[in-house]
């Protein structure tokens, strides 16, 4: 099939047949000085080889071909070339006569164009000299003169409009192509072997805060200032040698915050292997930069969330066994104060052991949770007074819950600790006073926001703890949530209360956030999914037996640690209840269908082998209807969260006293059960 040019290349030819017709010769050189167009009457006038009136030919290698074989005179060729490129970057117009070496005289007439570059006409005036010295014998015919100069007019008309369409098409073919970068999601620039910007996208101008108009014909360190060439400078004059680069840098915008880009510079060679210049081409990656800090954040808490959650666990278990004998022996021993001295305090680290292991828990995402639907006006009204109390007279308390008949699903007690641990974190970031407010609004996250916060799509209730205190730096941001992390002084803080605050919410299926400037105040938003009530479940079993002082049943204790199993099997007996013993829950099932006392189930969470707490006690309950079921644990493991099969029965946080035992052993017994 037969293929025909395209209505560009037709017109580029269509100008080239008519620039041939002209007498004078003509040039046209774009804004970065390279050759658009020239006629063969040019190549004539200047005797100038056929290969250099490819397109794109550069200026200067005209002029570097005239200095070499002295057309301009004797002098430094280089420097003869330098010079008449500088004159030619200021784009004037200009008119001269020049005596070329052979004698001839050449008529050179420059006009600058509107949308950059020039366009140059040359003649050789003594021709027409010489035609009036030389008079032919004949005298010319009126008329036939006449014809002539109705002709020279019409090739003039022509060569004017030919012009004018070459200028035409170079302005949209400009214009397409500005139209083409502009669009492109890149930033493009262009400067020259002397780092002189000639072209910039709108991208490019816009990423450093420029006009791309004002740009153009700029030195790279007065376009975008000192210190940013400074930053850049080895890398140009390395890519300005030939080579290509790439590299990425960082600047800091007026607003404070930084923004990160990656760039390649390409270098223009020209066919003597010449440096023309270089191409910019560049990619905004703040997004990117930022994603990556957040994955890596990501990663490191979920590193120090599996460390200290394996740390509590063992922990939790120290402290049964440490808890429970010295309980045992403090009530076994005689009331004497010199004894009591020592267990006393004993008992009280212990306990405050059991608090660190607890927000350690918290943090990990492992502590037990009881997750219902927990009204926020409810739940934040009826903290305020003890918030009150909190906060010292110079801190003035505002509460705006717009959220405020709107349930999430979370602990009720784990979250107002969260809630508190944000108020006491702001009353510290104010020590000389200030304005403290509590907010709570429904925020609708589409799949793109959900993603960027580490959740799931959905409506969620955002709880926002906003101070005017004295903020925090970037880098404390990154490490606010860390457990043990803190700037306060030594001795005022466990570094452990925002730890606690973040595994919560993250167990919850939330998330916790911060947003703060140094000076300019902190705001905390606490993310929590959004739900409807529903109604409570009441009770787990049916009961026919007795509590309190009645009589107790069997209980099956089924704990793989052997020392926290004997310390729990004392306590069953001190509490009256007869007591067998199971060290894993495939043992404990075996137990189950061979003994059909058993009236009661008490059983840990994570134990190994086969069957889990949660499996055992639904296993319990599929055998025996009638079996009351308590659960304990340390910490919460991913694989046994609860299911609907056993979502309702209670969980005993390790470690525990024997009164805290016994109560929660009263409870299961009297409370009835609901199929």
């Amino acid at each position: 099939m037969m293929q025909h040019p395209s209505p560009e290349t037709a017109l580029g030819a269509m100008l080239l047949s008519g620039l041939d017709l002209l007498e004078q010769g003509v040039t046209v050189f774009d804004a970065g000085l390279r050759l658009v167009a020239c006629n063969q009457r040019f190549l004539t006038l200047l005797d100038f080889p056929p290969e250099l009136a490819a397109v794109g030919t550069p200026f200067e290698a005209f002029i570097r071909y005239n200095a070499c074989r002295g057309e301009y005179g004797p002098g430094d060729a280089e420097l003869q070339v330098a010079e008449r490129v500088v004159r030619a970057q200021r784009f004037e117009r200009h008119e001269l006569e020049r005596r070329r070496p052979d004698g001839s005289l050449l008529h050179v007439r420059g006009e600058p164009l509107p949308q950059g570059g020039f366009i140059t006409l040359y003649s050789a005036p003594d021709e027409g000299q010489a035609a009036a010295r030389h008079p032919q014998a004949s005298v010319p015919d009126p008329a036939g003169y006449a014809v002539e100069l109705e002709r020279a007019r019409q090739q003039l008309c022509a060569a004017q409009l030919a012009n004018e369409q070459l200028a035409a098409a170079l302005q949209r073919s400009e214009q397409r192509l500005r139209l083409i970068t502009d669009t492109i999601p890149a930033l493009i620039a262009y400067f020259d072997h002397g780092q002189i910007y000639r072209y910039a996208n709108k991208g490019y101008a816009d990423w450093f805060g420029r006009d791309s108009a004002q740009m153009s014909g700029r030195h790279i360190s007065q376009a975008l200032g000192s210190k940013f060439y400074a930053a850049v400078q080895r890398y140009v004059e390395a890519a300005l040698t030939g080579q290509q680069v790439s590299y990425e840098y960082s600047m800091e915008k007026d607003d404070g915050s930084t923004i990160f880009a990656r760039s390649t510079l390409v270098p223009e060679i020209a066919a003597d292997g010449e440096v023309l210049g270089c191409f910019v081409l560049s990619f905004d990656i703040t997004e990117q930069k930022q994603t990556q800090a957040a994955l890596v954040q990501a990663q490191k808490m979920e590193a120090i969330g599996q460390l200290s959650g394996g740390m509590a666990h063992d922990f939790n278990n120290m402290l049964t066994v440490v808890l429970g004998n010295l309980g045992e022996l403090r009530r076994r021993l005689p009331p004497q104060p010199a004894l009591l001295d020592y267990l006393d305090p004993a008992l009280h680290a212990a306990g405050r052991g059991v608090e660190l292991v607890r927000r350690l828990l918290g943090f990990a995402r492992q502590q037990p949770l009881m997750a219902q639907p927990v009204q926020i006006g409810e739940l934040i009204g009826g903290m305020m007074q003890l918030l009150q109390r909190s906060l010292p007279e110079n801190i003035v308390l505002d509460c705006h819950l717009a959220a405020e008949h709107d349930y999430v699903m979370a602990d009720a007690n784990q979250l107002e600790s969260a809630i508190l641990n944000l108020v006491l974190n702001a009353r510290d970031a104010m020590p000389d006073g200030g304005r403290l407010q509590i907010a709570a609004n429904v925020e609708k996250l589409d799949a793109r926001a959900a993603a960027e916060w580490q959740l799931a799509a959905g409506d969620y209730i955002r709880i926002d703890v906003t101070d005017n205190g004295c903020g925090m730096t970037p880098e404390v941001q990154l490490r606010v949530f860390e457990p043990f992390f803190t700037t306060k002084r030594f001795g005022s803080g466990s570094g452990l209360g925002l730890a606690m605050v973040y595994g919560f919410a993250r167990q919850s299926g939330g998330q916790v956030s911060v947003s703060s400037q140094p000076g300019g105040g902190s705001v905390f938003s606490l993310r929590l999914p959004r739900t409807t009530p529903t109604a409570q479940p009441h009770g787990l079993l049916d009961f026919s037996g007795r509590a309190g002082g009645r009589e107790r049943p069997l209980v099956l204790l089924v704990e793989d640690d052997p020392e926290v199993r004997r310390v729990v099997q004392r306590q069953l007996s001190a509490l009256g209840y007869p007591v067998v013993e199971a060290e894993n829950g495939d043992e404990a099932a075996t137990l189950l269908a061979s003994i059909a006392d058993i009236g009661l189930l008490l059983s840990d969470i994570v134990m190994p082998g086969r069957l889990g707490g949660r499996q055992l006690a639904a296993l319990a309950r599929q055998q025996r209807p009638e079996i009351r079921i308590l659960l304990m644990s340390g910490y919460a493991a991913p694989a046994e969260v609860a299911d609907d099969r056993t979502r309702d029965i209670p969980l005993l946080a390790k470690p525990f006293t024997e009164a805290q035992l016994g109560r929660m052993l009263d409870e299961v017994m009297l409370c009835p059960r609901t199929n």
